[in-house]
């Protein structure tokens, strides 16, 4: 199966039959891995990354949210989020936003079916682990102050209203809106950072800033752990980026060089500008620029050459590092850990700078208007559709989950005294850190 496929559009078609000669062995392992990789960051990278940002007081309580959020997309995803994302509708027209009902349950699919060269059940793992670390990424603009009940409702309600519509528009194949604009996104800019920063950063100003925020200090817990988490990422990356091949293929190869080229670069970026501007270089913002080369390089990290890496990957710290340092201290929003700073932010730079530095190459493009006639100027105008419509859709959805989910379990924000007390023990009834 050609790369143009990316064994996506292998769902919207009937499903080949299991056999030997179809499945390859290689893939099929390289797929498996990758899905444990991307699994990997969310219970223990991210939650380490943003666990040991926050006070010590609610260490454990941002803990469960990112671990809570994991496993209940998950189940989500298995239910209904797959067939929205991936399955086919009706119509054309519903088609173009979403997928459609048929496989609820994964109803229709059996062990023995194939995505390309990979049993589809694969996929579906794969994909979820995509889903779940989404709606976990936004988790960390609303710490501290927002109810364990609401943000369970939320993540239920945003993984189907939110995340699927956009997997699906993004990368559902044929029919799908921004994937027949031709709109590239290798692993994600768009439809796991765009979409999940810009869901931390609505849910941040619906929900209201901490009390005492920003005049009282509020001193992460233990940057260590938060380095431990950034590198527990980073790992798992390579199977959020190279898996995105789907395949142990070329691409894949690709993939993970400018992966580690591009946050690599972005980590020294970030440490330098703190050097020169602070006159210290900081553990949390070499961490910070990893996360935030890791975002930018996602969507363009099978797309791009490696000195086109090291670009994404400088402008992305940069990009970052404003969006933390300058852009929420001008409009005073209370982005507890930066998600909307880093990962929107980031994410759409990655997204673009697809557009202006992928290789005009037929092998490694799967569609758009530079694989068509080589025209890069008509792909960065397709690109940016994309983050408009992406940036559009979760702002509206984002608000429309809060306000039902709000409902649902009697107002979405933790009563003073909880907020006061620290959210470990007066939620979770634990501690996460005894001092």
């Amino acid at each position: 199966m050609k790369r143009t496929l990316l064994a996506l559009t292998a769902l919207l078609l009937p499903i080949a039959a299991f056999a030997e000669d179809k499945l390859d062995s290689g893939d099929t392992a390289w797929m498996m891995i990758s899905t444990a990789l991307v699994l990997l960051m969310t219970p223990a990278g991210l939650a380490l990354f943003y666990g040991g940002m926050t006070r010590a007081k609610n260490a454990l309580n941002t803990y469960a949210m990112v671990t809570g959020a994991f496993v209940v997309a998950m189940v989500v995803w298995v239910i209904a989020g797959y067939s929205l994302a991936f399955g086919t509708a009706e119509s054309a027209g519903i088609q173009k936003f979403v997928g459609g009902l048929g496989n609820l349950f994964l109803s229709g699919i059996k062990w023995t079916d194939l995505s390309g060269s990979y049993p589809t059940y694969v996929f579906v793992a794969f994909q979820g682990t995509f889903a779940a670390i989404t709606v976990a990424i936004a988790s960390g603009s609303v710490i501290e102050r927002m109810k364990f009940s609401t943000w369970i409702a939320v993540v239920v309600l945003w993984g189907l209203i939110v995340y699927a519509p956009i997997a699906h528009m993004v990368w559902g194949g044929d029919g799908a809106l921004l994937f027949d604009a031709g709109a590239l996104d290798f692993a994600g800019g768009t439809v796991v950072h765009m979409n999940g920063g810009m869901a931390g950063l609505v849910l941040a100003i619906l929900v209201g800033k901490r009390a005492g925020y920003p005049k009282t200090a509020m001193k992460p817990f233990s940057i260590i752990l938060t380095a431990l988490g950034a590198a527990l990422l980073w790992f798992g990356w390579y199977g959020f980026n190279a898996g995105s091949a789907f395949g142990a293929n070329a691409i894949a190869g690709l993939a993970l060089l400018t992966t580690t080229v591009a946050t690599a670069a972005a980590g020294v970026t970030w440490m330098v500008i703190e050097w020169i501007v602070y006159k210290k270089p900081t553990l949390l913002g070499i961490a910070s620029g990893i996360v935030a080369g890791l975002v930018a390089i996602t969507p363009a990290a099978g797309f791009v050459s490696v000195g086109g890496a090291f670009i994404v990957g400088i402008v992305g710290a940069l990009i970052g590092f404003f969006g933390v340092v300058g852009l929420k201290k001008k409009f005073g929003y209370d982005d507890s850990l930066d998600a909307f700073g880093v990962h929107f932010l980031a994410g759409l730079w990655g997204a673009l700078a697809t557009g202006l530095l992928a290789l005009n190459d037929k092998e490694l493009l799967w569609d758009g208007p530079m694989k068509a006639a080589g025209d890069r100027m008509g792909q960065f105008m397709v690109q940016v559709e994309s983050v408009v419509v992406v940036g559009l859709w979760t702002l509206i959805g984002t608000v429309i989950v809060y306000f039902i989910a709000s409902a649902i379990t009697g107002g979405a924000r933790v009563d003073s005294e909880s907020e006061e007390m620290g959210l470990d023990e007066a939620v979770h009834g634990e501690r996460g850190v005894n001092l």
